[in-house]
C-alpha cells in the first residue's frame, strides 16, 4: 500500500508540473516560461551550491569535535534532493527545490523526516535502541502461551552453581 501511495505521488509531480507549465505558458508565452523554468533551475542550483558548502563545513566541524553530524548528513541528503528537483525542468519541482535548499523550510522538513521516518526505520531495525524503548527483563517476543508472562519466581531457576539436588 505504501508503495503504491509513493508510486501516485511520483507521478502526479511530474503531471502537475507539466499542466502548470500549459497554464504558465497560456498566460506568459513559450518563450518567458522556458525561461523563467532555466532561470528558477539556474538560482536554485546556486542556493543547492551555497548551502552545499555550508553544510560540509559545518560536518568537517562536528568531526573535528567527535560530535555525530546527523543534522548535518540528514542537510547533505536533502540538498541532493534539491539539486534532483532543481534540475528536474517544471515549475512544481523547482518550488519543492528551493523549499528543501532553503535552511528556513529544510530544518522543520528534516525534523518530520528524523520523527516519522528515520527513527521509526531504525528502532525497527534495532529492537528499540534508538528511542530506547528496550527490553530490560523477559523476552520481547513472547512465551509460548502467548500472554507475554513470565515465571519469575526464584525456586523456578537455580541460581549458584549448586547443582546437587
Amino acid at each position: 500500500m505504501r508503495t503504491r501511495t509513493l508510486m501516485a505521488l511520483l507521478l502526479l509531480i511530474p503531471l502537475s508540473d507539466a499542466l502548470l507549465l500549459v497554464v504558465v505558458a497560456q498566460y506568459i508565452d513559450l518563450v518567458p516560461t522556458v525561461a523563467l523554468v532555466v532561470l528558477t533551475g539556474l538560482v536554485g542550483m546556486l542556493i543547492v551550491r551555497a548551502e552545499g558548502r555550508h553544510t560540509l563545513r559545518n560536518l568537517q566541524s562536528k568531526f573535528a569535535t567527535g560530535d555525530l553530524p546527523t543534522n548535518e548528513l540528514m542537510d547533505g541528503g536533502l540538498l541532493i534532493a534539491a539539486g534532483a528537483f532543481l534540475l528536474t525542468p517544471g515549475l512544481v519541482t523547482d518550488t519543492i527545490g528551493f523549499l528543501i535548499s532553503i535552511p528556513v523550510t529544510r530544518y522543520p522538513i528534516r525534523e518530520v523526516l528524523k520523527r516519522f521516518v528515520v527513527k521509526p526505520y531504525l528502532d525497527k531495525r534495532a529492537d528499540g535502541f534508538v528511542s530506547g524503548t528496550v527490553w530490560t527483563a523477559g523476552f520481547p517476543q513472547g512465551d509460548s502461551s502467548g500472554d507475554g508472562v513470565y515465571d519469575a519466581d526464584p525456586n523456578s531457576y537455580r541460581f549458584g552453581g549448586d547443582d546437587s539436588e
